[in-house]
């Protein structure tokens, strides 16, 4: 056999070889549907590995497992999964191809019954990526959702629970969509999930008796939004560098009985906003070791907010510790409790008896603050000469100082421990922004614990030299 005969038939081996990994025929969801319609309720159906296209309603209470190497493209048109009876387990597929009508509302995977769990599936170029109605009892856990690359205004949610009470919500990364929310929901457990790049990281409407832990929610318009809601705690959560136009770590608009404790507040624009939260009487807000650092201003509140206590927060390197959403005060608050105050890292008090509580009342009075209440644009001026012109006329004119925003009558001259947050950046490998996160806290507590050491032993220091 001659030298070219042989490349001949080496390269027809190799083409026969390579058929079978090139030439695969797509598939239809129809085969899906058929293995389910011979299945018995309640039974495993282990989908072959493929692509299958077109739209897959699932109406019998199955547990079907992709084991990550099926992909179900809805090619384009309204919600590519539906999960319509109770019992229902859909596990490991990647979904993709919803409709782009948004007043149709498609979504990757939408569950109109429950209990369901639907786990360890992503999403992919779709408007809304899971949606549930009337499912109460579901889990929803270790799924990865992409919103389509769209403005975070005009996407879908990447998780949406609507009148679906007693679900479990847990180690879910959403990425570019509009919000995570739930409507009308109670009893809800919202536990690790990573959510970057979106409107509200959370948002919460009408929705009582949840659980809001260990959450990583940064680079968003806002971290966290609950509105109209009663009975939510917000522990061990992370909410940094949201900067949007709202740019709240979290913001409370007239909610009741909220407990926020352990959280870190880092680098977003205001850390904590306040509208009417508590709303009714006899209601209140706690605020309960949580580190509010580097933010452009750590608390802003507006100033008929009401019977909220603050007690074992660090307030840290802010622009601005504390403001007022237009003109007043926030006297109607209590920044103490049992004694217990909390530390400011501009307090210039002292400590005589060494108990860790400040002799002095924290009550911040810059004029130039104040100033910013009425006329925003001037922080533009702030760490300006502009400022310091302003602060000491008001210094040595004490007609022109302002009254307190607020008095902490037992600040802490050393913060209390403060919160590291977890990995930052929520991304598909999990990889993340860990050290730049550790380093900010680092240089929190080491800011903090120079600014609130006891002022005699460096007097004394300074006296040896």
């Amino acid at each position: 056999m001659t030298r070219p005969t042989l490349i001949s038939a080496g390269v027809a081996l190799l083409a026969c070889s390579a058929a079978p990994l090139n030439a695969a025929e797509p598939r239809s969801t129809g085969e899906i549907i058929a293995m389910i319609d011979a299945a018995t309720e309640h039974s495993t159906i282990r989908v072959p590995a493929g692509v299958y296209h077109g739209r897959l309603s699932v109406q019998k209470a199955v547990r079907l497992e992709g084991g990550g190497e099926v992909v179900i493209d809805g090619g384009g048109t309204g919600n590519v999964v539906e999960l319509l009876a109770p019992g229902i387990e859909f596990r490991g597929f990647t979904v993709r191809g919803s409709g782009s009508r948004v007043e149709m509302e498609p979504a990757a995977i939408f569950a109109g019954a429950g209990p369901v769990v639907i786990e360890d599936c992503r999403i992919d170029d779709a408007l809304f990526g899971i949606d549930l109605r009337q499912a109460s009892g579901s889990m929803v856990r270790g799924n990865f959702v992409m919103g389509r690359d769209l403005d975070p205004g005009r996407s879908g949610d990447g998780v949406r629970l609507w009148w679906s009470h007693d679900c479990l919500i847990e180690n879910n990364t959403v990425v570019n969509s509009r919000d995570m929310v739930f409507w009308y929901s109670r009893n809800l457990r919202i536990l690790g999930n990573r959510v970057s790049g979106s409107r509200y990281g959370l948002h919460f409407m009408y929705s009582h008796d949840t659980l809001v832990e260990d959450n990583i929610l940064t680079r968003n318009s806002v971290g966290a939004y609950l509105m109209y809601s009663q009975g939510i705690t917000v522990r061990g959560n992370s909410m940094t560098r949201n900067r949007g136009a709202s740019g709240y770590g979290i913001g409370l608009k007239d909610c009741d009985d909220i407990l926020i404790e352990s959280n870190a507040f880092l680098a977003n624009r205001v850390g904590v906003y306040i509208d009417n939260s508590p709303s009714s009487t006899e209601s209140w807000g706690l605020f309960v070791q949580n580190t509010f650092a580097f933010n452009e201003i750590g608390l802003l509140a507006t100033p008929n907010t009401h019977d909220n206590v603050f007690t074992s927060n660090a307030f840290i390197e802010n622009e601005e510790q504390a403001g007022v959403h237009g003109r007043g005060a926030l006297a109607l608050n209590t920044f103490a409790r049992d004694g217990v105050g909390n530390f400011w890292s501009d307090y210039n008090g002292f400590d005589r008896t060494g108990d860790g509580v400040g002799d002095m009342p924290y009550e911040p009075r810059s004029l130039f603050e104040n100033l910013l209440a009425s006329e925003p644009n001037l922080r533009f001026f702030l760490h300006s000469p502009a400022q310091q012109a302003v602060e000491f006329t008001a210094r040595a004119l004490p007609e022109l100082r302002p009254q307190p925003k607020l008095i902490d009558p037992h600040p802490l001259v050393r913060p209390p421990k403060i919160v590291a947050p977890a990995a930052e950046e929520p991304s598909e490998g999990r990889g993340a922004m860990l050290a730049i996160s550790l380093a900010l806290v680092g240089v929190a507590s080491l800011t903090a614990w120079r600014l609130g050491r006891d002022p005699a032993p460096i007097k004394r220091e300074r006296n040896r030299r």
